[in-house]
């Protein structure tokens, strides 16, 4: 299991979501799939980043039935949400690349 680093769940949501749109459940669901199992998200910790997301204009929702025919809300990335999370996307590359040169360097002599 993997530590979720502070500040990355919204990006890891907007890509699940970008991906076709899900409730709430099937966001967790696919996080878990695309990470192997080795991120686990508390639902205390999805569903307040979903309202977030929502509020700044990310993601939208919509009332819909789930597979099981319960009442769910869907969530679909905006046109902001896009453009975030490409932002994001890239920032993020950027910064894996610096922590993996400095985790490279090797002792002189």
């Amino acid at each position: 299991s993997v530590e979720l680093i502070q500040g990355t769940l919204d990006m890891l949501i907007l890509k699940a979501v970008s991906l076709g749109g899900l409730h709430g459940y099937g966001v967790l669901v696919r996080l878990q799939q695309l990470t192997g199992g080795q991120l686990q998200i508390q639902q205390g910790s999805l569903y307040p980043a979903l309202y977030r997301l929502e509020r700044q204009g990310l993601i939208a929702s919509e009332w819909g039935e789930s597979e099981n025919k319960r009442k769910a809300k869907f969530y679909t990335l905006t046109a902001a949400g896009r453009k975030h999370l490409k932002a994001e996307e890239a920032s993020w590359n950027r910064f894996s690349m610096v922590v993996a040169s400095v985790l490279d360097a090797v002792p002189e002599g």
